[in-house]
């Protein structure tokens, strides 16, 4: 045990390693942390939160390729396809072969897909209601976490 403030080493600097100051542990936290928010939410609508940012992405734009997904989502094609067939089989979606380029998968939302939506659209109110913080806090922190991302992809 140390009486020390374990942010803070002797010489008054921060604590490098102290864990409570890492960047990548505040993030981890806070993704568990919101993502725990949303299976209440989604567990009626029959979805888990990767396979509702999929429909998201459907929603607004389909059909889309399955590149074009793995780019919108920032997901691999081997991360993207077990969503993919799960989504299927659950009737929310079709993969066929582009008219256009063989070559080509497209994934097409069918009826009940499109159904889904009326029912989701209350996902973002209620996650915000569960965060109790403002509009404005939010916005920020998307901001801000939208700037995080560019500059560690810039990284990559």
């Amino acid at each position: 045990m140390t009486t020390m403030d374990e942010h803070v080493e002797m010489s008054g600097a921060p604590n490098l390693l102290a864990l409570e100051n890492q960047v990548c542990f505040a993030l981890a936290v806070a993704s568990r942390s919101v993502l725990s928010l949303y299976r209440p939410v989604l567990d009626p609508l029959g979805l888990t939160h990767p396979q509702y940012l999929v429909m998201l992405a459907l929603w607004e734009q389909d059909p889309r390729s399955v590149k074009d997904l793995g780019l919108a989502l920032q997901l691999e094609p081997a991360t993207l396809s077990p969503l993919l067939k799960r989504l299927e089989a659950a009737g929310l979606v079709r993969r066929e072969r582009s008219s256009v380029d063989e070559r080509v998968l497209d994934i097409t939302l069918t009826q009940a897909g499109r159904q889904l939506r009326a029912r989701a659209e209350a996902i973002p109110a209620t996650i915000v209601s569960e965060l109790g913080m403002s509009s404005d806090e939010l916005d920020d922190l998307r901001s801000t976490l939208h700037a995080v991302i560019a500059a560690a992809t810039r990284r990559n």
